[in-house]
This record gives structure tokens, sequence and C-alpha cells, in this order.
């Protein structure tokens, strides 16, 4: 669907010959000589790069649409993870590379929202927050508590993140999905 550079919005996609892009910010230049024109920051839905273009007002670009899908995340089959829709609950498997960083985050039963276009995955919306269980830490020692101290700890999906001293394996954790930084004890 062609749309016109007067009516771009943040956080909509656009199919552009290099790829799909999403408008992260936009700014209409009126200058006092000349025509105006359009000041563009997007970024790659695929590879999170961020370019800056130029368009001539009322210019047209081809809008991507995607599909938000609310997915549950039943379990993983070899190195697929399987998902089924929370509302037609057909199943489909998808592979790591396309869920990215999203991996680290999701344990069976999770909810997530994936964006699909044209039948590909180009993004997944997680919780700001997830709770996952450390498997492996240092046993925390009575009277450890300096003050900002770390140790590295590993979750149950696999992933490091550095804790306070005082987690203890088998502790439920909060990790901020965005960071990937432990937030606090669950």
């Amino acid at each position: 669907m062609a749309v016109s550079t007067n009516d771009l919005k943040n956080g909509m996609t656009l199919n552009l010959p290099e790829g799909l892009f999403g408008v992260v910010e936009f700014q209409h230049v009126k200058p006092g000589k000349g025509g105006a024109f359009v000041r563009t920051k997007l970024k790659n839905v695929r590879t999170g790069a961020v370019v800056e273009r130029t368009y001539r007002a009322d210019e047209k670009l081809e809008q991507a649409i995607i599909e938000k899908r609310e997915m549950q995340f039943l379990y993983r089959d070899g190195a697929d993870y399987v998902f089924m829709d929370t509302t037609t609950y057909e199943q489909m498997s998808v592979t790591p590379a396309s869920l990215g960083d999203a991996v680290n985050f999701l344990k069976e039963t999770d909810e997530a929202i994936l964006e699909i276009f044209e039948g590909e995955i180009v993004g997944v919306d997680l919780p700001a927050a997830v709770e996952l269980t450390i498997t492996e830490t240092e046993p925390g020692m009575q009277g450890d508590r300096v003050s900002g101290a770390r140790k590295p700890a590993t979750l149950q999906t696999g992933l490091l993140v550095q804790v306070p001293l005082f987690v203890n394996p088998g502790d439920v954790i909060k990790v901020d999905t965005r960071s990937g930084e432990y937030l606090t004890r669950a």
C-alpha cells in the first residue's frame, strides 16, 4: 500500500527496496527557498541498523502491513521453537534465528506477540520484564553484602547475567527483556 511522506508516523513500517524499515523519527521541513521535504530516521527491522533518509514532500513510499499475532511458546522441538496462536490454536514451528534475542527470555507457556510480514517473522514483542530461574551461580556467603558487587549467573534459558552476591541457585529473578539486566528477586 503506497503512503505519502506527509502521512508518516512514528512506528510505521515501510517496505523499501533495501528491506523493511520502521520509522523512528520524522521531521517535515519547509525551507524559505525550494520545495518542502521530509527528513526521516529509519531502523532496519531485521538488522537493527539505523539510517537517515530525506524524501521530497508528498513522495510515495510502500507501507508494509505487519500482522501481529498473540502466540504462546509451547515447547522446543530440536532446535526449533513451537508456538501456538492463542485465538486459532494453530501451531507454528519457528527457528531461533527468526526470534533473535527473544530466545534468551522465552520459557514454556510464555506469551509473546510475533510480528509477521508475508509469512516471515520480522520481530517479537515481549513483556518489559520476565521471571526466570537461576540454574547456576556461586552460592551467596553470610555477611557478603558489599554494595554493588556482582557475580555471573546462568538462567534456565541459558542467558548469562550479572546478579548481586546474595542471589542463590534456584532463586527466581526478574530480568529486563530490553537490556538483559537483572532487575530484582521475584
